[in-house]
């Protein structure tokens, strides 16, 4: 986190977007006054720093201490941070993003609580964006000799569909989501070429290695990822943040996905604007040559 993050509260998004997404770099004693916090914003927002520090089952300079950890001066901004977040937001929306989904949930709170965290994952990532990192990174791409896209999992899904956006207006993109052949590719790339890592933990080793080839050769790195202070941010030269929660039914394939597919979407758009009539044109060109494979009314398969 910068000098300019600390003094103004931490990353753009949130109190709530900040905590979870520092939470694997804290302290355990830091962890849990982390936890605390998450499970009952609203709560903490009214008491005082003794009774906090009890319930945690820690220390008041523990608790001081996990305050400056995410960017407060001290627990008097951590409340005030907590009661605007439970003010602007609707009581059964707090609830909804601090709570799991339980074994017996029925299907229309399970319904609710993952409406509420997908639709909660894109309006926090929007917010997170840092549009001069974002601009950027669309600087990169259009300047690109070549696009090499890396990512395992769900985060490997993300990647083949931003290789798809790139390529149907003409942009040289590849998508490996097996590891081998992303080192393999990595290994090639170099200046003039950028590659994007995609990791919602940032933490995922097949990933990290292809990156830190790919710019070991001079090829201009990004990440997209969820947590500022992960192993994946430190060989990339360009940092894009998500703030997805993910949860016990949901961990690894759902907010994190729509998240990442989020910062994807704004990568596209804005790199196809800086050529309009050549997007369009390519747009026109490859939606023909797909609409050839589509069923004509009247033939039907037998």
């Amino acid at each position: 986190m910068t000098a300019e993050e600390r003094e103004t509260g931490g990353f753009d998004g949130g109190i709530l977007i900040t905590i979870r997404s520092l939470l694997p770099n804290l302290a355990p004693v830091e962890q849990r006054v982390a936890q605390a916090v998450l499970s009952d914003p609203s709560g903490v927002a009214w008491r005082s720093i003794s009774e906090f520090a009890q319930t945690c089952g820690t220390s008041a300079t523990s608790v001081v201490r996990f305050c400056r950890a995410v960017g407060l001066r001290g627990y008097p901004d951590l409340r005030l941070a907590l009661a605007a977040v439970v003010a602007s937001s609707d009581a059964a929306a707090v609830v909804a993003a601090s709570s799991d989904i339980d074994p017996d949930d029925d299907p229309v709170t399970i319904i609710k609580k993952i409406a509420y965290a997908d639709a909660a994952a894109v309006t926090d990532t929007a917010g997170r964006l840092d549009v001069g990192v974002l601009v950027q990174v669309v600087d990169a791409l259009a300047a690109a000799g070549r696009i090499d896209l890396y990512g395992v999992g769900a985060s490997g899904l993300v990647a083949v569909d931003l290789q798809t956006k790139l390529q149907r207006i003409g942009r040289p993109a590849f998508a490996f989501p097996d590891p081998h052949m992303a080192m393999t590719s990595a290994a090639l790339r170099g200046e003039g070429d950028i590659v994007i890592g995609l990791s919602h933990t940032g933490s995922t080793v097949d990933t990290i290695d292809a990156l830190a080839e790919a710019r070991s050769h001079g090829a201009t790195t990004v990440t997209i990822t969820n947590f500022p202070w992960s192993p994946i941010t430190e060989v990339a030269d360009l940092v894009l943040l998500t703030a997805a929660r993910e949860t016990t039914f949901r961990s690894g394939a759902m907010t994190s996905r729509i998240a990442q597919l989020t910062v994807v979407d704004c990568l596209f758009v804005m790199l196809a604007q800086r050529d309009l009539p050549g997007t369009m044109d390519a747009l026109e060109r490859t939606f023909s040559a797909a609409q050839a494979k589509r069923v004509r009314r009247g033939r039907h398969p037998r």
